[in-house]
């Protein structure tokens, strides 16, 4: 049970600023954004709750933090927050087909794993250069949170991202002015409206993101544990959660991928048969986190400029480091692929934006149409 409890306290804390931010930036307000954590809290401990009851296995559900980050990139689109809920809606209803219908997920799968991690290092890129500004702008407030961050990173990584959250929020509530910042969890629902805009340069990105990045790799941690992964009911219970919660701000429930592997592992139990018990405990302990997801929000829109962006960008670091580990690594096993992940990485990085479409759809054409032209041209 402690380390189901510590699991969801270091996902929580070490993300939910990226989710907040990727929120803003897609348009929400600070009320909406505030209700998009509630919701995502509430779904992923519910789901991991009732996956590793149903099923006695250390099955964790979590939010999509690269897909926030992808938000963050990706920004405002046409159509604004009504339209960029209604691709929240058409993703949870992409990630339930993949579930029911096989031939949608061996689609996705086709997609070049270059590719699909280096759109992700580009869509991370612009977040993690975050603390770099940060600290020639606001020097002694940042220096310290990355400061600690680099020291635990040494001595106990898995606690860097949580400890600077917490010293970013000791400086919040020293610089912030009264207890404004206390809130009630409130709920806030928008009838989604579509775009194709928002369907094409949020809905598609946001899918294939979430499965490359969080589901499969998700599989693939519990599989290394031992165990298997009941896959289309995952999708299907993800999807529709991720359907629920698109009306209210959450962008994206799926499989843990990260912090799954705590659960699993012989730290919660010597017994794999026992190891569920830690992932109801990371459910239930989401669940009593939801209710001050709302205070969270209000702290991080008190914070002074550039601390929380900070902890988002060294959360992601690893995560950015895995992704363009991934895709040199596989470019230099396969030369071909190098060009086109390469400009998959700099479209997706670029910020730009065409059609009311953003960077990271356009990256992943870009490189897979150098794909198809570059491949046959070295194979003849």
């Amino acid at each position: 049970m402690s380390v189901g409890i510590v699991t969801a306290v270091v996902g929580v804390t070490s993300s939910f600023a990226v989710v907040l931010a990727g929120l803003r930036a897609a348009g929400a307000d600070p009320a909406q954004a505030a209700s998009g954590l509630v919701v995502l809290t509430l779904l992923q401990g519910a789901g991991t709750v009732w996956l590793s009851r149903r099923f006695r296995r250390p099955i964790t559900i979590a939010w999509s933090t690269p897909g926030a980050a992808l938000l963050t990139s990706t920004g405002a689109v046409a159509g604004g927050w009504p339209a960029v809920v209604g691709a929240f809606l058409v993703t949870g209803v992409l990630i339930v087909l993949t579930g029911l219908w096989g031939r949608l997920g061996r689609l996705v799968g086709a997609i070049p794993a270059p590719l699909a991690q280096a759109m992700l290092a580009g869509v991370l890129l612009p977040l993690c250069l975050e603390p770099v500004r940060a600290l020639a702008e606001q020097p002694l407030l940042v220096a310290p949170i990355v400061v600690v961050w680099v020291a635990l990173q040494r001595w106990a990584p898995r606690w860097a991202s949580p400890a600077a959250f917490l010293l970013a929020l000791v400086i919040v509530l020293v610089t912030a002015d009264g207890t404004d910042w206390l809130r009630l969890p409130v709920v806030t629902v928008t009838a989604p409206e579509f775009s194709p805009a928002a369907l094409i340069g949020v809905a598609l990105p946001l899918y294939v993101v979430t499965m490359a990045s969080q589901n499969v790799p998700g599989v693939a941690v519990l599989s290394a544990a031992g165990y298997t992964t009941p896959w289309r009911y995952a999708m299907v219970l993800t999807g529709a959660g991720t359907v629920l919660g698109g009306p209210a701000g959450g962008h994206a429930i799926n499989l843990a991928a990260i912090t799954a592997a705590l659960p699993a592992s012989a730290e919660a139990h010597p017994e794999p048969e026992k190891r569920w018990i830690a992932a109801q405990a990371t459910g239930w302990t989401h669940l009593l986190l939801a209710p001050a997801a709302t205070t969270l929000a209000a702290l991080v829109a008190a914070a002074p400029a550039g601390v929380i962006e900070s902890v988002a960008g060294l959360a992601l670091f690893g995560t950015f480091a895995t992704a363009l580990s991934s895709a040199l690594s596989a470019t230099t096993a396969d030369p071909v692929a190098r060009i086109p992940a390469a400009a998959t990485f700099l479209c997706a990085a670029s910020g730009l934006a065409i059609a009311g479409i953003g960077g990271a759809f356009w990256g992943l054409v870009a490189g897979l149409a150098l794909h198809l032209v570059l491949r046959p041209r070295v194979r003849g």
